[in-house]
Order: C-alpha cells, then structure tokens, then sequence
C-alpha cells in the first residue's frame, strides 16, 4: 500500500505524536499564521474589515447563494457552483454566525484535517509543503478547497486502507463541494481497476462508486427542476465564466496573450496569475507522468506488493486535461492544492536520496520552501486586497 510505504515508522524517536507529527502542527500554525498575518496588517495599513477583506471574489457568490438560493441571479451564473459550501453558510446563518466567520473557521479546521491525511499519504514533508504552498490562502478564506481536500484526502487514504464505504462516503461529501468529486470518483475507480485482487472484490468496491454519484445526480436533477435543463451547470460555466470546450491547443493559443509583457496594463498583476497557470498546467502534467513512471517501474516489483499509482496518475491527468480544454488555462493555480499526487512527489524529493550532494541537496530543499512562503504571502496580499488572485 502507498500510504504504508510513505507513513513514517513509528519508534520511539519517530512518531506522530513526536516530532514528524509536531513538524506537521508546526507547519500548520506557521502557515495559517502567515497568512492571516497578512491580513491583519493589510486591516491596520488600509483601514478595512478583516470580514470583507476574506470575503473577496467567490465568497460573495457562496454567501448570495445561501441567502436567496440558485435563482437569485438572472443569468444563472450561479449554478455553476455546488450546493454544500452554500448549504453550510445558509445552516450556521440560522443561528446568526456569518458566512465569513464560518467560512474561515471551517477552512482552519479542514485545513489541519487535510494535511493529517496527506501527512499519512506522502509523510510529513508532502504535508508541511502543501500547508505552505503558493495558494494555501484559499485554505484559509471562505472556499471549498479546504473542504474537499479533507474529504478527498481521507477518502482516497481510506481507499488506500482499504476502507471502502468509508472512502465512498467521504468521496460523496467532496462531490457536494466541486466537481472535481467526478474526477475523484473516475480515480478511485481507476485505483480498482488497476490493484490486484479479484474481480469479484472489484466488483463490490466499484459498487460502493454508486453513492457519490448519487450526490452528483441529485444536484443535477435539483437544476433540472429549476430550469428544465440537464446541462444547467455546464451553460453556468460557460456563460459566467468562460468556460466553454476548446481545443488544447487552441486554449495554450488563448492563454499566451494574458503572459506577456503589458498585457492587461490597467491590471498588473493579472499576468503575473497566468503565468503561474501555465506553470502549474506543466506542474500537473510532470506530475501526472511521474505517477505513470512510478507504475511502470513497480510491475517489476520483485515483492508483487501493490503500490503503483495509476490512480493518482488520473486523478491529476483528468484534470489536467478538463482545463486544457477550456477557453484558456483558468484556476488552475488553485486546482494544485487538490493535487495531492504533487505534494506527494515533492515531499519525496525533500526526504531524499537524490543524485546531488547533500549540501546541494540541503540548499536546494531551503531555496525551494522559501519560493513557496514568499508566492504564499504574495498571493494571500493579492486575495486580501481584492486582486484577481485565479
């Protein structure tokens, strides 16, 4: 199993309750520190609320869904998100706690329970690096990517434990959230398909799929019933957020105007974003051929031990491929916190061995988390101050 090959052996020196796991706590407190220290500065130097200073951008979107539901906008640009971040907000405002404080403490908590779960995926270094990644301030704010790495996460290490109805049901709640649920369904079938055991046990387990459909089926229903349309959703997308199929290279084609040099003068820093989506577009494309190396190379296993990664391989190449058929490269940039596989790969690589010296090594590893902290700060100031932040 990969998660028993990753998971630190616990000794008497080494445990989660010693120090990996405190690194892990550690990590967790410095990074959400950081970042809602940025905003705490930002609240002193510009006079705003800390309230709408994490309210910024889709946050109004989730708080306008739970106050007057999916028809409150005309253009029905509203249905192009799911129901369960809304259907929290709307829970906790029956008892007068806004959609901001819920959203923020909710993120916080799911924030910790995510990378507990990465932390037993890829070991404790794939935890710290995600926790410090370059847009970990929408782990913070009131997002669902907090939320759907918790579920995802721990469904997929439950799967990996073997857990099934546990990891489906986990996987039925990320399928509230976003619809990268779909993707997560595809992968966990991938990762049945692909282990060892026999037909019969796949089978059942490719069953228990049915229950995260489920939740998938009913909100598109749910639409349905609004609008007498199966597509509500994908003309959402396209409509409100320019979203509409392309060709992939045609969308590579798109994107190259908004990184270049003066592109988009009255917005500096919109340039700046996109080019980390082309950066993370090939980030999930290494990544995913990682994966694929990784299984190839374990078929030789003398051990016959199950650990290749062919799920995971789909689980980022699947989306990978759903955003380069859009009409450009377009929250891609967020989308790497789902990635789990890269922090997996990254956490790896900082354990060692590698081919260079250990000094080097050392150097390397320090360059490399303070480029992470330094595009975190950077992105927390340009969410907190009302920047277009992807």
């Amino acid at each position: 199993m990969l998660q028993d090959a990753a998971r630190p052996v616990a000794t008497p020196t080494a445990s989660i309750a010693s120090s990996p796991g405190r690194i892990v706590i550690q990590a967790w407190l410095a990074s959400r520190g950081m970042i809602l220290g940025v905003a705490l500065v930002l609240a002193l130097v510009q006079d705003q609320s800390l309230t709408n200073m994490v309210s910024n951008w889709d946050v109004q979107h989730f708080s306008k869904l739970a106050a007057d539901g999916y028809l409150a906008d005309p253009n029905g640009t509203l249905m192009a998100f799911f129901p369960g971040l809304p259907a929290i907000f709307w829970l906790f405002g029956q008892l007068g706690i806004t959609a901001a404080v819920t959203g923020v403490v909710l993120s916080l908590a799911c924030s910790a329970f995510a990378a507990a779960a990465l932390y037993r995926l890829g070991g404790q270094w794939a935890a710290v690096a995600w926790l410090f990644a370059p847009t970990a301030v929408f782990t913070v704010v009131p997002y669902t990517e907090s939320l759907f790495c918790a579920a995802a996460f721990w469904a997929w290490e439950r799967a990996r434990a073997d857990r099934w109805l546990t990891a489906a049901a986990l996987t039925a709640v990320a399928c509230t959230l976003r619809v990268s649920g779909l993707f997560l369904i595809g992968a966990l079938l991938v990762m049945i398909i692909t282990d060892r055991n026999p037909a019969a046990f796949k089978l059942r387990r490719a069953a228990l799929m049915l229950i995260p459909a489920s939740a998938v089926v009913a909100f598109v229903t749910y639409l349905y019933g609004l609008t007498g349309s199966w597509t509500a959703w994908y003309s959402a997308q396209t409509t409100g957020w320019v979203r509409e199929l392309t060709w992939p290279w045609q969308s590579l084609l798109n994107t190259i105007p908004a990184i270049l040099p003066g592109a988009y003068a009255n917005h500096p820093w919109w340039a700046a974003v996109f080019r980390g989506e082309m950066i993370s577009m090939a980030a999930g494309v290494g990544v995913t051929l990682w994966c694929i190396v990784v299984s190839l190379r374990l078929r030789k296993d003398p051990n016959g031990t199950d650990r290749s990664m062919w799920g995971e391989a789909s689980w980022v190449g699947v989306q990978v491929l759903a955003f380069s058929v859009s009409y450009w490269f377009f929250s891609v940039n967020r989308a790497t916190l789902l990635w789990f596989p890269l922090w997996i790969m990254f956490g790896r690589w900082v354990a060692g061995p590698t081919r260079v010296s250990p000094p080097t090594h050392r150097l390397l590893v320090t360059a490399a988390f303070t480029v992470e902290i330094v595009l975190m700060l950077w992105w927390s100031w340009l969410f907190f101050t009302g920047h277009w932040a992807s």
